[in-house]
């Protein structure tokens, strides 16, 4: 089946690019592989994508592009022309790309306005084996989104990308999968915007010490740390200097992509959070509203 098989990267318009720059190589514990008029690209230590963020110079705060990955270019052909049925608006039909990493790709708006890429073909970067207690993302563990008729963004994503429900909390948020893992994706009520992107650490005791070191440079602990039902993951939240939500993350479950079966979990505090020891809570992360720049495309 033709599908969205992984996620690629994040691509973010900044107001103060510096700041935004230096968090994530210094702070957050990614590496910088390229850079260019007011433009960067960073990766992780132990995963060969080429980059999982992509930050750019803007007057404004917003997300600029949400890339996925599929297997090859006729899925990516095939994807582009399940968008269109679908009466998605296409930004660029599918092209190579001469941006780092190069690849294979088409950019279009979901039914929200949020912009999205679906690729193959991108160039592998450096990887290396971490160590227990380096601290440092290995790779982007999951995105999860607002959406005003969730519902129905939620079968746009099974229906036109190819994932499918692994778990759903209560009647509002979903939890969607793509490969093996749990949820690549989840959709929650609310304006069309991205609510945070969440990054995979070796272990849990490595998302303690990501969380140390954030706290020591000057980030505080937003909601966490804690471990929640859907997926069984841990999870400590922060912010960027831009105000964009991230997620050290853990022990996210795998399950079988084709026969998991899933669950409605009802609400409540130990639904959330099993440990019910952290700081903070959903009501401390930043308060959801319509991306700044909903159908219009970013510059490259």
């Amino acid at each position: 089946m033709t599908r969205v098989t992984e996620i690629r990267y994040v691509g973010y318009g900044v107001e103060n690019f510096d700041a935004e720059r230096a968090f994530y190589a210094d702070d957050w514990g990614l590496v910088e592989v390229a850079a260019k008029d007011g433009a960067a690209w960073f990766k992780t230590h132990g995963h060969d994508e080429h980059h999982v963020v992509r930050l750019h110079q803007s007057d404004v705060n917003h997300v600029e592009v949400m890339a996925f990955a599929a297997d090859t270019r006729a899925d990516v052909d095939a994807l582009h022309d399940k968008v269109v049925t679908a009466g998605c608006t296409v930004i660029f039909t599918p092209q190579d790309l001469d941006t780092p990493g190069g690849g294979y790709a088409f950019r279009f708006f979901s039914p929200d306005g949020l912009p999205f890429e679906i690729s193959a073909d991108v160039a592998r970067s450096t990887s290396r084996a971490m160590e227990r207690w380096e601290g440092m993302p290995v790779k982007i563990s999951h995105i999860v989104l607002h959406s005003p008729d969730h519902q129905a963004m939620v079968r746009f994503f099974v229906d036109v990308l190819g994932f499918k429900v692994s778990d759903w909390l209560g009647d509002f948020m979903c939890f969607l999968r793509c490969n093996e893992a749990h949820h690549r994706v989840a959709i929650l009520p609310g304006p069309p915007c991205l609510n945070h992107v969440a990054y995979d650490m070796l272990t849990v005791d490595d998302m303690f010490r990501g969380v140390h070191r954030l706290k020591q440079r000057g980030t505080d602990l937003r909601w966490g740390p804690g471990r929640h039902t859907a997926g069984n993951n841990t999870f400590s939240y922060f912010c960027t200097p831009a105000g964009f939500a991230v997620e050290y993350s853990s022990e996210l479950d795998n399950v079988d992509f084709d026969n998991h079966v899933d669950q409605v979990h009802a609400p409540s505090p130990t639904i959330m959070d099993q440990w019910g020891i952290g700081v903070g809570g959903p009501q401390t992360m930043p308060h959801p509203k319509p991306d700044a720049r909903l159908f219009q495309a970013a510059e490259f």
